[in-house]
C-alpha cells in the first residue's frame, strides 16, 4: 500500500533484535532514548534520585559508570530501584563487569579488546549469559587501538569500523550474539561515515551518538545533525545525546530528534513562530512557559502558538490545540483545527495549559494496549 506522504517515509535498516532487560532494541522495536548518570555511583541515593528524574523525562535505558570496586558494591540497590534497564559502563577492569552482571545490570558497556586476555573476555561473556545481560561494544574515535592508529594514521571511518568488527569477533568467538555497537566520534562527519560503513557490514543493532558533542545548544545542534541524518537514512536502533548538561536534558533532546522525524510521538509537539513586530502576545516567553509547564504530558498531541494571523490559522488547522495572536489582547483558540473561542492575554497561559491537560486525559482514556503513546507510529 502506497504511503499518503511518501516524502515522510523512513525505511529503517533491517537489524536483528536484542533485549536490554525488558526493553527490545533493534528489529521493528521503537528507537530507544538513553542517557547516563553523572553522580558518583558510590552515592546510591543521589544516583537513584537522578535516575528517577531521567525516567520522568522519558528515558528508556540509563547507563551508570562503574569505575571502581566501591561503585559496584551496592549496584544491586540501584538496579532494583530503577524502573528502566540499567547499563553498567565498564572500562578496562573486567571484574567490574562480573560484579555488575551479578547485581542486576541489564547490559554491560565494554570494549572487549580493553578487557584483556581471551580468558577474561570469556569470563565476562559467561557472566552476561548467566545473568541475561546484553553487551554494548563502545568504539570511540578518542580511544582507538594503537595498531589501528598506526595503520590508518588518524581516526577515520575505516578505523572505527575495523575496531568494531574486531570487538564483535571477540564476542562471536565466545558464541555471544546479544550485543549492540556504537562507533562514536565528536566529529559529525567522522561519526556519520563510520555508522554508515558499519550499518553495511553487520546486522546487529546500532547505538547512535555524537560523543563529547558540547554544551546544551552546541551539543544539541551537532547531535541533531549527526543522529538526525543517520535516523533519516534508516540507521540506528537506540540513541544517546551526549551533552555537557543534566542528563534529563539529553533525554528531552533525544525525544525531540525522534519526534521531529516522526519516529516517536511522546509528549507535546509545539509549533511556534520566532515572533516579530506583528505578534499579539509575547510568543517567546509564552512558549518557554508552556514547554516548562507541559513537561509532565506523556501522550502525543500537538500545540501551535503563533503570534499573528499570517500563518496562525494555517498552522492551527494541523494541530490539536492552537492559539493565534489578535489585537487588543484578544486571541483566537482553535480546537482540532477549528476556530472555537477567544481568550484574553491575562488568562491565556493557564487556559492553554488546562486545554492541553484535558486533551491529554481524553487521549489517554481512549488508548488501548495496542496503541500506546510511546510506540512507533504506523
Amino acid at each position: 500500500m502506497n504511503a499518503i506522504r511518501p516524502w515522510r517515509t523512513i525505511e529503517r535498516r533491517k537489524s536483528r533484535q536484542i533485549m536490554v532487560g525488558k526493553v527490545p532494541v533493534g528489529g521493528d522495536a521503537p528507537i530507544t532514548v538513553q542517557t547516563m548518570t553523572n553522580t558518583p555511583t558510590e552515592d546510591v541515593a543521589a544516583t537513584i534520585d537522578q535516575i528517577r528524574r531521567c525516567e520522568e523525562a522519558g528515558a528508556d535505558i540509563i547507563r551508570v559508570s562503574c569505575p571502581t570496586e566501591e561503585s559496584t558494591a551496592h549496584f544491586d540497590q540501584i538496579t532494583r530501584a530503577a524502573q528502566v534497564p540499567i547499563v553498567a559502563d565498564i572500562h578496562f577492569h573486567y571484574k567490574r563487569a562480573l560484579e555488575a552482571a551479578d547485581k542486576g545490570a541489564a547490559c554491560l558497556r565494554i570494549n572487549p579488546g580493553n578487557i584483556g586476555s581471551s580468558e577474561r573476555v570469556a569470563e565476562v561473556v559467561r557472566a552476561a549469559k548467566a545473568n541475561g545481560c546484553a553487551i554494548r561494544i563502545g568504539v570511540n574515535a578518542g580511544s582507538l587501538e594503537k595498531d589501528l592508529l598506526e595503520k590508518y594514521g588518524e581516526p577515520c571511518p575505516e578505523a572505527l569500523v575495523e575496531s568494531a568488527l574486531d570487538h564483535i569477533k571477540l564476542l562471536q568467538d565466545h558464541d555471544f550474539h546479544e550485543f549492540k555497537v556504537a562507533v562514536k566520534a565528536s566529529d559529525v562527519f567522522l561519526a556519520v561515515a563510520a555508522y554508515q560503513g558499519l550499518a553495511e557490514a553487520v546486522d546487529c543493532p546500532l547505538h547512535l551518538g555524537i560523543t563529547e558533542a558540547g554544551g546544551l545548544i552546541g551539543g544539541t545542534v551537532k547531535s541533531s545533525i549527526g543522529i538526525g541524518n543517520l535516523l533519516w537514512a534508516g540507521i540506528g536502533d537506540t540513541i544517546r545525546v551526549s551533552l555537557s548538561a543534566e542528563p534529563e536534558q539529553e533525554v528531552r533532546v533525544g525525544f525531540e530528534i525522534l519526534k521531529g522525524l516522526g519516529l516517536r510521538t511522546r509528549g507535546v509537539r509545539v509549533v511556534s513562530c520566532p515572533s516579530c513586530a506583528r505578534q499579539g502576545f509575547d510568543v517567546i516567553r509564552t512558549v518557554q512557559a508552556l514547554e516548562d509547564r507541559l513537561q509532565h504530558i506523556k501522550v502525543p498531541l500537538s500545540l501551535s502558538v503563533l503570534g499573528c494571523v499570517v500563518n496562525g490559522p494555517g498552522e492551527a488547522r494541523e494541530t490539536d490545540i492552537g492559539v493565534t495572536g489578535g489585537g487588543n489582547g484578544k486571541h483566537m483558540v482553535y480546537l482540532s483545527g477549528v476556530t472555537d473561542h477567544h481568550v484574553q492575554s491575562a488568562d491565556m497561559l493557564d487556559h492553554i495549559v488546562s486545554l492541553v491537560e484535558a486533551k491529554a486525559a481524553e487521549i489517554e482514556a481512549g488508548m488501548t494496549d495496542a496503541g500506546q503513546a510511546d510506540e512507533v507510529p504506523a
